[in-house]
């Protein structure tokens, strides 16, 4: 009888110890099912990150607590810091001394990462943020919500020359947390992956895989600052200047390189907007119930389509006019107080179309809500 207890015991120490995720694999692809936390984690070791740096913070802790599982096994690291204002601005050094490095957080974890997000804009610095949305303002709730979506977009006292990808899946928690590195390491300016409460807790089933089988080739990190080897040039990066003039020549090329790259990185999503006359727009895990929402009321005759912005920075502006061009009406939901809205509107401004709000801040918004809304109009 006691060693069948001792069986019993090593069973459950494998179920909720490493030796579980060990028979987790990316070689190949593989059909898992897992928490967006855990997602996360080992979309970073499939982009071949060196190290995170993290606080902890709900809804984004699992993250940290995967990694650390995972980074003995595979060669990397973890280092928790005292506060979320150490964990931006370690992450920054990781990233200065060549390696592939992030953070995560929430509310107002992400409140004081924008100081080092603001010096990543201002030095082009490859940092990646993973973001999973908590209520607000200051503590609020520890769920879920979209009032981060300004806040993770325009953050800081800059322009908000940064990349922000805003996921509605697991799949697409894997997929761009990826690409997130791959974007900042290219464009050198730091880039964010935009999730949610509910996605960080909820399970679903995905696809992981080794990027490289897949065709996607990973860009490797380079030594920022104390490279001495012959032939490096040497590099004075700053944050600070001393004239009106001298900054607004720093800003202003940054400027001219974020229009260059924007149309390269800009995504969206649309369905059934070809002869829609109503079009939702919406973002992130939204867009989950909006497009049963569209499914349902098509199914009805209604002409309804649907529009989610990929990339909240830079946004879609021009593909979503062209969606707009025929529609009556256009319904913006979102689980925040008009976040969305604002850079809606700013992305079609001159535009006559009726707008109808359907905002709903730190609550989820269900396929039965969009539906009934829908149904009045």
């Amino acid at each position: 009888m006691q060693a069948f207890f001792l069986y019993l015991h090593k069973e459950k120490q494998k179920h909720l110890g490493g030796a579980f995720m060990a028979e987790v694999s990316l070689q190949g692809e593989q059909r898992v099912f897992m928490t967006g936390n855990e997602v996360v984690a080992w979309a970073a070791l499939a982009a071949n990150v060196d190290i995170m740096y993290g606080y902890p913070i709900t809804p984004q802790n699992e993250i940290m607590h995967y990694w650390t599982r995972l980074a003995p096994k595979y060669g990397k690291r973890f280092l928790q810091v005292e506060d979320e204002i150490s964990a931006g601005f370690t992450t920054l050094g990781g990233v200065l001394s060549g390696r592939k490095a992030f953070t995560a957080t929430a509310g107002p974890g992400n409140v004081l990462m924008q100081e080092s997000a603001g010096m990543a804009e201002m030095m082009r610095l490859p940092i990646v943020y993973v973001i999973q949305q908590r209520g607000g303002p200051s503590t609020a709730t520890v769920i879920y919500s979209q009032q981060e979506t300004t806040l993770t977009t325009f953050g800081g006292n800059g322009e908000g020359h940064r990349i922000v990808y805003s996921t509605a899946t697991h799949q697409e928690l894997f997929d761009y947390t990826v690409k997130a590195f791959n974007s900042a390491w290219t464009y050198r300016f730091p880039t964010f992956v935009l999730g949610d409460g509910y996605q960080a807790k909820m399970r679903e089933p995905l696809t992981i895989y080794n990027p490289g089988e897949r065709g996607i080739e990973l860009v490797n990190p380079e030594t920022i600052l104390g490279d001495t080897s012959p032939g490096k040039q040497f590099r004075h990066l700053r944050n600070t200047y001393n004239t009106e003039d001298e900054l607004y020549s720093v800003v202003m090329k940054h400027q001219r390189e974020w229009e260059e790259m924007a149309p390269k990185v800009v995504e969206w999503d649309t369905m059934g907007c070809e002869d829609a006359e109503i079009v939702v727009v919406c973002h992130g895990v939204v867009a989950r119930a909006a497009r049963s929402a569209c499914d349902q009321l098509r199914a009805r005759g209604r002409k309804v389509g649907f529009f989610r912005p990929v990339t909240l920075r830079p946004f879609p502006a021009e593909q979503l006019r062209a969606v707009l061009g025929h529609a009556g009406k256009m319904v913006v939901a979102e689980s925040a107080y008009g976040q969305l809205l604002k850079l809606v509107q700013t992305a079609i401004f001159g535009s006559t179309i009726p707008i109808v709000p359907m905002l709903r801040p730190g609550v989820g918004i269900t396929t039965e809500e969009i539906v009934e809304v829908i149904s009045t109009l």
